[in-house]
């Protein structure tokens, strides 16, 4: 667009001819945006913000007064503030290659008062002291025409032809030099020795070499002579071992056969033994309760026909004291005694029949506690007793 101006991002657009800037200052600044100029009634200018070089070449006297050529370079740029751009820009806009020549300038003032107050031996040792206090000593000067310092390396340090500096590292340089003498012949020795314990080694390893060997041979030989007499001897004891393992196989397979004729046949028949035995007492158990029952059924069936014939037995006995002269003297109490006497007889007759027939004795008169004596009086030969089973 006609009268528009943008500047670029590295650099500062300075507006004059209208009213006047910030602080006072003859022209506006303007970074970062554009902004309309009307033409012919203002001028616009750049500054601009990038970062810009100074090389400083310096001849300085050090304290001990001996010279010192030092190069030293320097980085800077304008401040990126309002206040750095107006300062520089009222300095350098004409002539911004003024910045560089300035700044080495004040750099190189700076530079001399500095190493003045130091030793050769410091400015050696302490570069980067030197460039702190340089860098120091020069931050309010360079603030002042708007610019700033972003770095300061002393590049080189020479002392020309004076030789000061290498007399002085010639102590190191001997110090280094006899060290790097002494590591080459510590090296040196180390290598001789290396060598001298290889050799020793391997003539120890030969030796070493030859002592197996011949112990090697001594052995093979000796083992040979062994083997030579040893043969028939071996031989016998390997045959006994043969032997003997056979026998122990032999052994092995007769127990394991012994195991299997007891399992096939001895227990077996030992079942089968007992089976028989088993069933021969089961037997004899069942024949002694048929029998026990026959017994107890025949005794039944006795008892029975006994108690059927006793009306029978009593009748018979008092048909033997039909004949009999029998004098009754208690009446009617010695009528039932008569009767209850012939049937006790009765019972004790069956009682007798029935142990005769079980195997077991009669039981003689008077062991029954039913027994009655049956006092009775015959005719003509006084009284008499009688007694129940058996006459006295």
């Amino acid at each position: 667009m006609f009268g528009y101006r943008v500047p670029a991002p590295d650099q500062a657009m300075l507006i004059s001819g209208g009213r006047r800037g910030l602080g006072g200052a003859p022209f506006r600044v303007v970074t970062g945006h554009g902004k309309f100029v009307l033409p012919v009634l203002r001028k616009v200018r750049f500054l601009t913000l990038s970062m810009c070089e100074s090389e400083v070449t310096e001849t300085c006297v050090t304290r001990q007064g001996i010279a010192l050529n030092v190069r030293a370079v320097i980085a800077f740029k304008v401040g990126n503030d309002t206040e750095s751009i107006v300062n520089a820009g009222q300095r350098f806009l004409s002539d911004q290659e003024q910045m560089a020549i300035l700044t080495g300038r004040i750099f190189a003032g700076h530079l001399r008062a500095i190493i003045g107050s130091m030793t050769v031996e410091e400015i050696v040792t302490e570069r980067q002291k030197l460039a702190a206090e340089v860098l120091d000593t020069s931050k309010t000067e360079m603030a002042k025409i708007g610019l700033i310092v972003d770095s300061l390396q002393i590049q080189s340090i020479d002392d020309g032809d004076t030789g000061y500096i290498d007399a002085m590292s010639a102590p190191h340089k001997a110090a280094i030099q006899r060290q790097a003498q002494i590591a080459q012949a510590q090296a040196n020795q180390a290598a001789a020795e290396a060598e001298q314990d290889a050799a020793r080694k391997q003539a120890e390893y030969a030796r070493q070499t030859a002592v197996v060997k011949a112990q090697y041979s001594a052995e093979v030989d000796r083992a040979q002579a062994q083997a030579a007499q040893a043969g028939p001897l071996a031989h016998a004891h390997a045959q006994q071992e043969v032997l003997a393992a056979q026998t122990e196989l032999a052994q092995r397979q007769a127990k394991l056969r012994q195991q299997q004729l007891v399992a096939e046949i001895v227990k077996p028949a030992e079942a089968e033994a007992e089976r028989v035995r088993i069933l021969a007492i089961a037997d004899a158990e069942r024949m002694k309760i048929q029998a026990e029952a026959a017994a107890s059924h025949d005794r039944v069936a006795l008892d029975r026909m006994l108690i059927d014939q006793l009306p029978q037995i009593v009748k018979e006995a008092a048909g033997g004291l039909s004949g009999a002269n029998v004098n009754v003297l208690n009446g009617a109490d010695g009528l039932g005694e008569i009767a209850a006497g012939l049937v006790a007889q009765g019972l004790t007759i069956l009682d007798s029949v029935r142990q005769n027939l079980n195997g077991q004795p009669a039981e003689k008169s008077g062991d029954r506690p039913d027994q009655q004596r049956i006092p009775l009086e015959l005719h003509g030969s006084g009284r008499a007793e009688r007694e129940t089973g058996e006459e006295k």
